[in-house]
């Protein structure tokens, strides 16, 4: 069976075994009884379930009616699902922006810095009289992680060629949106 908040494909077999998980873990809840005692798996695989479902919607623009159909698809009790729905939807959007900062990012430019040397001559060499261009890269490689020190020294022709595929990578992602 095919679901929208999988992304219009079958749902994984974890979430399918952790739905019954889920649903015990939050009669547990419910109860608020002092002697409903989690087990640290049953806990990380619902934290994990969930995320996986609620990011999964997200991204997918699922709307909070067509998920809680599915997760009562999927063996959720329907008062579970609707509760779970209501806070999906309560924060759908700001899920949505944050899934869209992280996506496709490989690693983040926290900054940069240039120098150009041109090089006249040198104790080895008669002339050399050809630039080189030093860029400092200061890479981060999460949104919250310390930004690392990159160091790149290209000739002028490979400078040239560098720029040239940016602009041209610039002028495609500007299309696209």
């Amino acid at each position: 069976m095919r679901f929208r908040f999988c992304g219009d494909l079958d749902c994984p077999d974890w979430v399918l075994a952790e739905i019954s998980t889920l649903a015990k873990i939050y009669e547990k809840v419910l109860k608020l009884t002092g002697d409903a005692r989690f087990e640290l798996g049953d806990v990380k695989a619902t934290v994990a379930v969930l995320s996986f479902i609620f990011s999964s919607a997200a991204k997918h623009s699922v709307d909070g009616e067509s998920l809680s159909s599915e997760l009562q698809q999927l063996g959720l009790p329907k008062e579970h699902a609707a509760s779970l729905c209501r806070c999906y939807e309560e924060k759908q959007s700001p899920l949505q922006e944050h899934l869209r900062a992280c996506s496709l990012r490989i690693s983040r430019l926290a900054g940069m810095g240039w120098r150009v040397d041109y090089i006249l001559s040198s104790s080895l060499l008669r002339s050399v009289e050809e630039p080189v261009v030093h860029l400092q890269l200061k890479v981060a490689s999460a949104l919250d992680a310390p930004a690392q020190p990159v160091a790149i020294s290209l000739s002028a022709d490979k400078f040239q060629v560098l720029l040239a595929e940016l602009k041209q990578a610039q002028t495609l992602m500007s299309s696209l949106s």
